[in-house]
């Protein structure tokens, strides 16, 4: 019987042995590799140009401000794209991303380039770039703010749970979702999405040179695809990538751009570790059929 499971089960013992015995010396050959290996057709000349991209729900920041914050830095670029796929998300961060964005253009050109969707918070995170530049078939805009909640009081009424809460200050239990909002707690919700709504307008308005006072031609949470967007003053062209990163060029006045990368280790790593991952679900399937 021992023998049985030996057979069965030999695939995968005999690759984790494999990788246990010469995992070292693979890392130390890959990295002999990456240090002698010819350099090819790559320039040595440092990069000039950078891409950074947004992609997905805006809920944290902080990793790509600092991206932002140490390209802003980064003597040998000269210019940035930024490229933007996200529906939004939360306020602060996409705030966050639009001030250091504007602190990036003040030391060096930002092209911001809608690949699908620049909506919402993503839309605000883009508003300080030089140019605008979108896909013909993306959308842009939905200029609003939401807040959602609910009420689940006939819900736990029937399981039979009563909440119990001790509070200090009349606002402190707006937005529950135990029972009704009173219309007390509900106009102090309004007044803070308002609030927040109007700075949103404003710095959309003070960014894109629009009117302010006529949020409905731009604003009112409507969404635009491209050539609609052009037109209200929310984007300044409608192109492809190829055209974005021309005018980062341009722009950035560099006569040979050389866009920013992940060094070859980093490259080589990311092979490796992805070769890897294939080869071993290679010899699991193997395994399985047999």
């Amino acid at each position: 019987m021992s023998d049985f499971f030996k057979k069965l089960f030999l695939p995968i013992t005999a690759t984790l042995d494999f990788i246990q015995r010469y995992f070292k010396s693979l890392v130390f050959l890959l990295i002999l590799i990456l240090i002698l290996a010819p350099a090819g057709s790559e320039s040595v000349k440092p990069p000039n140009l950078a891409k950074l991209d947004l992609a997905g729900p805006i809920m944290d920041a902080t990793k790509l401000v600092k991206q932002i914050d140490d390209l802003a830095n980064e003597k040998s670029i000269k210019g940035v794209l930024f490229v933007v796929n996200s529906p939004g998300g939360a306020v602060a961060p996409s705030v966050e991303i639009a001030l250091a964005l504007k602190r990036l253009k003040r030391k060096k050109p930002v092209v911001a380039y809608a690949a699908g969707t620049m909506a919402s918070g993503s839309y605000y995170a883009s508003i300080w770039a030089d140019r605008i530049i979108a896909n013909p078939a993306a959308t842009i805009g939905s200029i609003g703010v939401i807040m959602e909640g609910m009420n689940i009081k006939r819900l736990i009424d029937k399981i039979g749970i009563e909440p119990q809460v001790v509070k200090a200050g009349k606002y402190k239990e707006a937005g529950t979702p135990f029972r009704k909002w009173t219309p007390l707690e509900r106009k102090e919700i309004e007044t803070h999405v308002f609030d927040i709504y109007t700075m949103f307008v404003n710095d959309v308005a003070k960014a894109r040179n629009l009117d302010p006072k006529h949020p409905e031609k731009f604003a009112d949470a409507q969404i635009f695809i491209a050539k609609k967007a052009k037109k209200v003053g929310l984007i300044d062209d409608i192109g492809s990538i190829q055209d974005a990163e021309n005018l980062t060029k341009t722009l950035s006045g560099v006569t040979e751009a050389r866009w920013k990368e992940k060094s070859r280790f980093e490259q080589y790593m990311e092979s490796f570790a992805e070769q890897s991952a294939k080869l071993f679900a290679a010899q699991l399937r193997g395994w399985v059929i047999r």
